[in-house]
């Protein structure tokens, strides 16, 4: 092939890839960013609404949302905190996701390309008192494409609400109840007392910084990893 030919054949390959995956791209991302938007503001929302009703009680349980930038925000209840960060890339699921099964998928690829919200659980006094070896716990992540479908992986009692890809838009009403349903579940997800040989032995240095504060690593399960009833759909 001539040169001059071949330079314009991979010309003409690279604004096909701008025109079609670049511009899918930035549609995925435009729509995963407005959702944010909208957590940002239904969490806002679920604060006012919630420390109304339970202002009778203790202070100390109120809600507390602080919105941390573009691409992260936090509601701290009672003694947890769940933070929410959208990431500012695009991915492909793997070819081992269970993703690739569903219908909506196989239809078109295309489809496949999601921008995702994460939602993690930590313990509150982690960050008040800085504790940066304490544990926080992956509960959920929210996945969004160019035509504004959704599904959430996570935990067992988050993803058999939400089995919908590709037939149901990520509305405001979709999102709040996603949010109330992580904030339910970690409000029952209980800290575990670690293992007794996992604390038995402290150094100087550990006691003088409070051992409570640096050797006990705290987290609601003593691991970050997903167990076997993470999945994408559960029957």
């Amino acid at each position: 092939m001539p040169y001059n030919e071949e330079i314009t054949e991979k010309r003409t390959a690279i604004v096909k890839t701008l025109a079609e995956k670049s511009i899918l791209k930035q549609k995925v991302y435009d729509n995963t960013l407005g959702a944010f938007s909208h957590i940002k503001s239904i969490l806002a929302e679920i604060t006012e609404n919630i420390n109304r009703e339970v202002a009778y009680l203790d202070p100390r349980i109120k809600l507390n949302y602080t919105d941390r930038g573009g691409f992260d925000a936090q509601l701290k209840v009672a003694g947890d905190l769940l933070l929410f960060s959208m990431h500012s890339n695009i991915f492909e699921f793997d070819r081992e996701h269970p993703a690739w099964k569903t219908p909506y998928i196989q239809k078109n690829k295309l489809n496949s390309y999601s921008g995702i919200i994460s939602i993690y659980n930590f313990l509150a006094d982690s960050f008040k008192y800085s504790r940066m070896d304490d544990l926080g716990y992956l509960i959920a992540r929210i996945f969004v494409n160019h035509e504004n479908q959704y599904f959430v992986e996570g935990k067992r009692q988050m993803a058999l609400l939400f089995t919908n890809f590709g037939s149901e838009d990520l509305t405001r009403q979709a999102l709040t109840r996603i949010i109330c349903t992580a904030v339910q579940y970690s409000l029952e997800f209980d800290l575990l007392v670690p293992p007794y040989d996992a604390v038995k032995i402290a150094t100087v240095g550990q006691a003088e910084a409070k051992i409570q504060h640096s050797k006990l690593a705290t987290g609601k399960r003593l691991g970050f990893q997903f167990n076997s009833d993470d999945v994408l759909n559960e029957t």
